[in-house]
This record gives C-alpha cells, sequence and structure tokens, in this order.
C-alpha cells in the first residue's frame, strides 16, 4: 500500500520547489562529485599496483556515471521546468545564480569528457566498472595526453570554486535571508526557511 503523501507527491517540479527526482540527482552528483574529489586527489600518490590499478578504474567509472546523470538531470530539467525564483530576489542575484548554474552543467559535462581523452590518448581501454568497454574518443598521443591532463586538473579546481560559492550562496540565503532557497531542494520538512517558510521556494 502506498502512503497518501508519496501518492500525490508530484515528480515534475513545480513553481514553488524542485520535485523528488531533481532533488535525487542534484544530491547524488553532489556525493559522487565528492568521491571523485577525493579519489582524483590521493590516487596518484598511491604505490603502482593492483590498488592503484583498481582506484583509477573506480575513478572513471564513477566519472562516465556522473556524465550520464548529467545528462539525464539536464533532460530532466527540460521536460520538468524549474521552479521560479523567490519572491523579492534582486535580479543580479537571479543572474548570477543563473550563470553559476550554466556553468556548472558546462563543468561537470566537459571534466568527464577531458579525462576520457585523458584516457584515451593514454592508449588504455575505458570500462564502467568492469561491465562493458567504451569507444576511444581520440587516438594514442602524447601531447594531446599532456594537454588534457592540464585541462582536467585546471576544470576540476574551477568546479571546487564554482561549487563553494553555490554552497555559500545557499547557506547565506537560508541563514540570513531566510528564504527557502536551500529548502525546496530538500524533501519537504526537513528543513525550515525561517519568516518566508510559506513561500517554499528557491
Amino acid at each position: 500500500m502506498i502512503p497518501m503523501t508519496l501518492k500525490n507527491m508530484p515528480l515534475k517540479n513545480t513553481p514553488e520547489r524542485w520535485g523528488p527526482i531533481s532533488q535525487l540527482l542534484h544530491w547524488t552528483i553532489l556525493v559522487l562529485i565528492l568521491v571523485m574529489a577525493y579519489l582524483g586527489l590521493t590516487m596518484t600518490e598511491l604505490p603502482n599496483g593492483l590498488d592503484k590499478i583498481r582506484t583509477y578504474a573506480l575513478h572513471k567509472s564513477i566519472g562516465l556515471t556522473i556524465l550520464g546523470l548529467v545528462t539525464l538531470r539536464v533532460l530532466w530539467r527540460l521536460y520538468a521546468g524549474t521552479p521560479e525564483p523567490v519572491p523579492g530576489t534582486p535580479t543580479w542575484q537571479e543572474r548570477i545564480a543563473s550563470l553559476t548554474h550554466f556553468a556548472l552543467y558546462v563543468l561537470l559535462f566537459a571534466i568527464p569528457l577531458s579525462g576520457w581523452v585523458v584516457n584515451s590518448s593514454a592508449g588504455f581501454p575505458l570500462q564502467w566498472f568492469g561491465l562493458f568497454n567504451l569507444p576511444a574518443i581520440a587516438g594514442k598521443d602524447h601531447d594531446l595526453h599532456e594537454l588534457s591532463e592540464v585541462v582536467h586538473e585546471v576544470l576540476f579546481w574551477i568546479l571546487v570554486a564554482l561549487v563553494f560559492m553555490h554552497a555559500a550562496a545557499a547557506f547565506y540565503h537560508h541563514l540570513f535571508q531566510r528564504d527557502a532557497t536551500l529548502a525546496r531542494m530538500l524533501p519537504r520538512g526537513w528543513l525550515s526557511s525561517g519568516p518566508k517558510e510559506n513561500h517554499d521556494v528557491a
């Protein structure tokens, strides 16, 4: 028997808040980014051996998973729409938020793809959790490999900066502006949004 609260819960985004599918994709991708950051910053220091090979393989598989989930998230966003801006939000804040979101999406595509180029230009096979191989998207090329490694790392640090700004902005809205910017990306009732809670918007 499905509880009435779940039966009546809209899967699509509403003008007031992000729906459960958008929330799930958002937080899943964030967790995977944190895992990838840890692996990427530590795996090069591992001694050569089976553990290092497995860690690199895991890093690649999670990167491909992020690429797939971001693609799904963009398609779902186009289908399900987006909530309206928080009432009273200054236009300049809306524009910065839109630009930040756009940049985050670009980076979440560009970083896995640049990693794919790193792997292909090194001549290594690319597998997804050992289940199947993916084709190379570049030929073996030392110069391209070196360049794509630099691009991959630079894009990662830009992503780190933007994620930090994005999170800081969400907490600023929650703690100081007391609106529902953060609350609407969480299941209803998980987080109070202060005096503007009744608006329930992001």
